[in-house]
């Protein structure tokens, strides 16, 4: 914790958990061809379509995917579901990733997301948290993902510096800094 700081203060309530549903989502890179990577190229792109879906579903009832690829298209299935805010489909398909390879952390931060979006603050934390713990390949969306958890539960310290930690990790990406400029930090 830095030194010298008191307090800190969300201007608006509320503002940044309507985010989640936007690009902190993080996709699963699938290779070989096929729908499977056409799902993977789906979620990492910001598709919203229903035809996504339903590549990504087609993907998994057609094609002989490695046990990560399997796990890694049930991730970009579940992406595409909280694109268009299903909250507990895309649970689902993040519960079938975890299932499959209990190892891939962006199972777990998504599965936290979606507990963010169906306004279950305190249960996305341990999930967040383990796809931390096991290593994602973008970080900066578990932390931004983790600063609405804690903007949710009303701890605006936690998310102020989760937020932080977001711009930190990826400077370019707009969203983080846009949060922090509703917090007023007092310092002593």
């Amino acid at each position: 914790m830095r030194k010298g700081l008191v307090g800190v203060l969300a201007l608006t309530g509320g503002l940044a958990l309507a985010i989640v549903a936007s690009d902190a989502h993080g996709a699963i890179t699938v290779l070989g061809g096929g729908l499977a990577e056409a799902c993977s190229k789906a979620a990492r792109a910001g598709e919203r379509d229903l035809q996504y879906e339903r590549a990504c579903t087609l993907a998994l009832e057609t094609e002989a995917l490695s046990p990560r690829d399997r796990a890694g298209t049930y991730v970009n299935r579940g992406v595409l579901k909280l694109r268009r805010l299903n909250w507990d489909a895309a649970t689902q398909d993040f519960n079938q990733a975890v299932r499959i390879k209990p190892d891939l952390g962006e199972a777990y931060v998504n599965r936290g997301a979606a507990a963010i979006g169906d306004k279950r603050y305190s249960e996305s934390l341990p999930d967040i948290n383990r796809g931390i713990e096991l290593g994602i390949d973008e970080p900066a969306k578990a932390y931004y993902n983790r600063a609405l958890a804690y903007e949710g539960m009303e701890d605006a310290k936690a998310a102020y510096f989760d937020y932080q930690k977001a711009l930190e990790l990826n400077p370019e990406w707009g969203l983080p800094r846009e949060q922090l400029a509703r917090f007023t930090v007092t310092r002593r």
